[in-house]
C-alpha cells in the first residue's frame, strides 16, 4: 500500500480534517485542528505530504520519526499538529487495512465503555457570564439537565478576564458558584474546573482553597502550562487534583510535568501532541506514577474518534472531554455517516475498523469554509489584552 496524496478540509465551526489516499482505493482520516492557526497547519501538512508520497502509511512510528527528528527545529505547535493529524489517517489506514480498531493494534481494550463529561458553561461575551443570579441560574439548570440525562461528569470554567491578583469579591463569586452546582447534581457527579491558564498562581492558590469545599474532579490550568515550577507548587498546596497538558506537545514536554509531579491528570490533545501513538507513550509515563490521563477535545469528530481509540486500551484512562458541536448536529451529525451515541455519559468501545468512524466527504465540502477562524480576544478593564 502507497500513500498518493495528502488532501485536506477546512470545516465549521474551526475544524482541520486532513485525508491521506492510498493506490488501493482506501482512505485514512485525521484532524491536525490548531484554533486560530489551521491555516497554517494546512501549508504544514502539504509540506510533510511531499515527504509521505509514494510511502508505506503501515509504518506509522518510522514515518513520524522521520517527519519530527528530521526537521531538526523539532516540535512547535503547528509542526506538531500536522504530524498529529497524518498520524492518526495513518493509524486509520492500518487499521482499515487489517480489519480492526486502532486499540486492537495498541494492545486491545481495557474496557467495555468509555466514561465522557461535557462542558457546563453559560457563554456571553466570551467568558463564562456574569456574576448575576439570572446566569448562575441558567447555569444550575444546565447542570441539573446534564445530570438528568445520565451523564456523570461535567465540566465549568470561571469570570473572565480574571484580574492578576483577584479581589476577595471575585474568588467568593467563583467559589460560591461551584458550590450551587455541586449542590444541583448530587455527590455522585463529578464538576471539573477549568482555568484555562488565566490566573496567576498566587490567584490560583486562593481559588483553589476556596472552592475545595465543593470537592472538584480536578483544576485544570492554573496556571499558564509552561509554568512547571508553579504548577508543582499549587499541587503541592491543595488535596484539589490539578490537571493540564493540552497546551504541551510530544512526551518530551510531559517529562518535566511527571518528573515534577505537578499534575494528577495530564491532558495531551491529540490533535496537538503528536498523535495517537505519542499520546499513549504520554500516558504509560504517566501510568508509572498513578497520574491519570483525560484527553482534551474541544474540537471535531475525528479528533473524538481518535481519542476514544486511545482510551479504549490505556488503563489510567480517567474522562474523555467532549463539546457540543457548534453547528448544533451534536456528535457528529452529518460528517460522520454514523454518530456517536452516549449512553449514561459512555461511550461504547468502539469496534469498526481504523478510528472506527465513516467520515462522509461530501459532508465535509458542504461545511467547508476557508479555515479564517481567529481566537476570541480578552480585554480586563483597563483595556490591556487578558489570557483567553
Amino acid at each position: 500500500m502507497r500513500i498518493t496524496g495528502v488532501r485536506t478540509f477546512h470545516v465549521l465551526p474551526r475544524w482541520l480534517v486532513v485525508a491521506v489516499d492510498t493506490d488501493e482505493g482506501l482512505t485514512g482520516y485525521g484532524e491536525a485542528t490548531l484554533e486560530g492557526q489551521s491555516r497554517v497547519v494546512e501549508t504544514a501538512l502539504h509540506q510533510l505530504g511531499e515527504h509521505l508520497a509514494g510511502a508505506d502509511p503501515r509504518r506509522v512510528v518510522h514515518h513520524w520519526q522521520v517527519m519530527y527528528r528530521g526537521a531538526f527545529y523539532r516540535g512547535g505547535p503547528v509542526w506538531t499538529s500536522a504530524l498529529s493529524g497524518l498520524e492518526q489517517a495513518m493509524w486509520d489506514l492500518k487499521g482499515k487495512r487489517l480489519g480492526v480498531p486502532v486499540h486492537e493494534l495498541l494492545g486491545g481494550a481495557v474496557r467495555d465503555r468509555l466514561r465522557m463529561y461535557r462542558h457546563c458553561n453559560v457563554v456571553e461575551g466570551g467568558a463564562l457570564g456574569a456574576s448575576g443570579a439570572d446566569d448562575d441560574a441558567d447555569l444550575v439548570a444546565l447542570a441539573r439537565s446534564i445530570a438528568a440525562d445520565g451523564w456523570t461528569a461535567i465540566k465549568t470554567g470561571v469570570d473572565a478576564p480574571v484580574p492578576a491578583l483577584a479581589t476577595p469579591g471575585w474568588v467568593r463569586r467563583q467559589a460560591d458558584r461551584l458550590a450551587r452546582l455541586r449542590d444541583a447534581v448530587g455527590p455522585e457527579v463529578d464538576v471539573a474546573v477549568d482555568l484555562h491558564g488565566r490566573t496567576s498562581p498566587a490567584t490560583a492558590r486562593l481559588l483553589i482553597e476556596a472552592m475545595a469545599p465543593s470537592a472538584p474532579m480536578f483544576v485544570e490550568e492554573p496556571c499558564l502550562p509552561e509554568d512547571v515550577g508553579s504548577l508543582a507548587e499549587i499541587a503541592r498546596s491543595t488535596t484539589v487534583p490539578i490537571a493540564t497538558g493540552e497546551r504541551r506537545m510530544t512526551a518530551y514536554q510531559f517529562r518535566d510535568l511527571l518528573e515534577a509531579r505537578a499534575v494528577a491528570v495530564v491532558q495531551p490533545d491529540l490533535c496537538h501532541v503528536g498523535g495517537i501513538f505519542e499520546a499513549r507513550k504520554v500516558a504509560a509515563m504517566a501510568e508509572a506514577q498513578y497520574v491519570s490521563i483525560a484527553p482534551h477535545n474541544p474540537l471535531g469528530p475525528v479528533s473524538l474518534a481518535a481519542c476514544l481509540q486511545l482510551a479504549a486500551c490505556t488503563p489510567n484512562f480517567l474522562v474523555q472531554e467532549l463539546v457540543g458541536l457548534e453547528d448544533g448536529s451534536d456528535l457528529g451529525v452529518g460528517l460522520l455517516r454514523t454518530p456517536f451515541e452516549v449512553v449514561d455519559g459512555h461511550v461504547a468501545v468502539p469496534t469498526g475498523p481504523g478510528l472506527g468512524v465513516d467520515v462522509d466527504e461530501d459532508a465535509l465540502v458542504a461545511h467547508g469554509y476557508d479555515g479564517a477562524w481567529t481566537t476570541p480576544l480578552l480585554v480586563g478593564p483597563d483595556g490591556a489584552h487578558a489570557d483567553w
